[in-house]
């Protein structure tokens, strides 16, 4: 790190947010750009919700491994590698030419974001040490937190500008930009570094046996309505249970033999770890599949425009800024109850948001709409902040970058699994009425009864969030949380 000078650090630190906003941005332009791919590409309302629970599921599935490869062939190589990849294919999506190529694309888009996004952390660590690494951070977190603001609101101008005839497509195809900077100034400026020699060989069974227990859980829920929920629906659920306890089991044979488990399930012995895990699972699962729906209702239930979806949509990633600011201050003091009292100004927001949509219908908008979402982000991004930290209060140093890294992966599938239930909710809805008012008001309610669930696990987490101990090898989960509105 000394021999690193000042101006390189920044410049490294910029390549590694233009790696991770490159992530943040495809996790949300399906909301903006949903319509506009249903229309041009023929495709179903299945398709859509595989669009981007496809990227979310890849990316569950690819975390379990990829702060592994950081560790085996170098946290610089492997980013960007990822970058590569990413942007590949993200040209890919932007060439797509039916349903099923551009889930497959989104799908290779998740893996590669896997490998590419749990390398960031240590490369800031490497770059700037444990006394600057506070600066990086503070520059790092509301650079995140504004392009969450800004990033839906510049895709939907690209799909209404229609660049060139490539309407949806572009808000792929602007990772290119982000991506070409990300490699060039990575490979000047990023250090090297060495692989860790402790990780000698990837557990490939375990990936796979993880990845087709997430799979067999997800493809149901996404297909069940289209195929009328026959008995295989039913048979792979059940599949999907059994899975996954191989996967478990498999994991506690690697560790007794003596070799490098992907996860370390000694951290679910902890019930506080346990109950924040489901805690992630409800939260995440709630938030994007009721983002997913209100984005779809302003396209297509009242006809608005992506620019004009996206305005309206902007009062909830402020509120969520608005709301990461206050509880980095306030979570040393609140501690676990900072978790309660954004999960109670979310319901606060549900509430009124209903209550908008009961008295004005289908036309909801203006303050109406805005006051709502802004009150509902500031209570997600009061969780955003603390709440990895407050769930690994009892974990022990040597379990924390695989505790981390578990969280990291259940979010991913929590946000899978939101976009299938709370998809399928407000499409069976919809019908063949196009009845969407009653659709978003009933993905709404649930979103509220899955709020109060929430509020129930947090009871079970530890009173203060753990202070001190930064993960050795931390996924994207160790860096500032940003509002995901995938």
């Amino acid at each position: 790190m000394t021999n690193i000078s000042n101006g390189r650090r920044w410049l490294g630190l910029l390549a590694i947010l233009a790696a991770t906003l490159m992530n943040l941005l495809d996790a949300t332009v399906v909301n903006v750009a949903a319509p506009s791919i249903l229309a041009d590409l023929h495709g179903s309302y299945a398709d859509l919700q595989w669009i981007a629970a496809g990227y979310t599921l890849a990316l569950a599935v690819g975390l379990l491994v990829g702060g592994r490869l950081g560790d085996m062939f170098g946290r610089r190589r492997m980013l960007l590698l990822g970058v590569v990849g990413f942007v590949a294919a993200s040209l890919l999506c932007a060439a797509a030419w039916s349903p099923g190529a551009l889930i497959a694309a989104r799908v290779v888009q998740g893996l590669f974001g896997a490998v590419m996004i749990p390398q960031g952390f240590g490369l800031i660590r490497d770059l700037f040490g444990p006394a600057d690494l506070g600066k990086a951070f503070g520059a790092f977190g509301p650079a995140i937190g504004l392009s969450t603001i800004l990033g839906p609101i510049v895709a939907g101008a690209l799909v209404d500008a229609d660049v060139f005839g490539t309407g949806w497509r572009m808000v792929f195809g602007i990772n290119l930009p982000l991506g070409a900077f990300a490699l060039l100034v990575g490979l000047r400026t990023l250090p090297a570094g060495r692989a860790a020699v402790a990780v000698r060989r990837l557990d490939l069974t375990g990936a796979l046996l993880a990845g087709a227990g997430m799979f067999l859980l997800v493809y149901p829920l996404m297909q069940g309505r289209e195929a009328g929920w026959p008995g295989w629906t039913w048979a792979m659920l059940a599949a999907s249970a059994v899975v996954l306890g191989l996967f478990a089991a498999h994991q506690l044979r690697r560790k007794a033999t003596g070799g490098t488990p992907l996860v370390e399930l000694s951290v679910f012995a902890k019930r506080s770890y346990t109950s924040g895990a489901l805690f992630v699972l409800v939260f995440f699962g709630a938030i994007v599949g009721f983002s997913l729906s209100v984005g779809l209702f302003l396209q297509l239930g009242q006809g608005r425009s992506p620019i004009g979806a996206s305005v309206a949509m902007s009062a909830w990633a402020i509120g969520a800024f608005l709301g990461s600011g206050f509880s980095a201050g306030a979570m040393a003091k609140l501690g676990r109850r900072i978790l309660h009292l954004g999960l109670a100004v979310m319901a606060v927001g549900l509430v009124l948001l209903y209550a908008a949509f009961d008295d004005r219908g289908m036309g909801i908008g203006g303050w109406s709409l805005s006051v709502p979402l802004l009150v509902y982000g500031a209570g997600m991004g009061m969780i955003f902040v603390p709440l990895f930290d407050v769930i690994m209060g009892e974990i022990a140093d040597h379990e924390v970058g695989s505790a981390a890294g578990i969280l990291e992966s259940i979010q991913q599938l929590g946000s899978s699994l939101g976009v299938a239930a709370l998809g399928t909710v407000f499409f069976t809805t919809i019908g063949a009425s196009a009845a969407f008012l009653p659709a978003v008001q009933r993905v709404t309610l649930i979103a509220l009864a899955l709020t109060v669930v929430a509020f129930g696990l947090a009871f079970a987490l530890p009173r203060r969030a753990r202070q001190g101990h930064a993960p050795a090898q931390a996924p994207a989960e160790a860096a500032p949380r940003e509002p995901a509105l995938v």
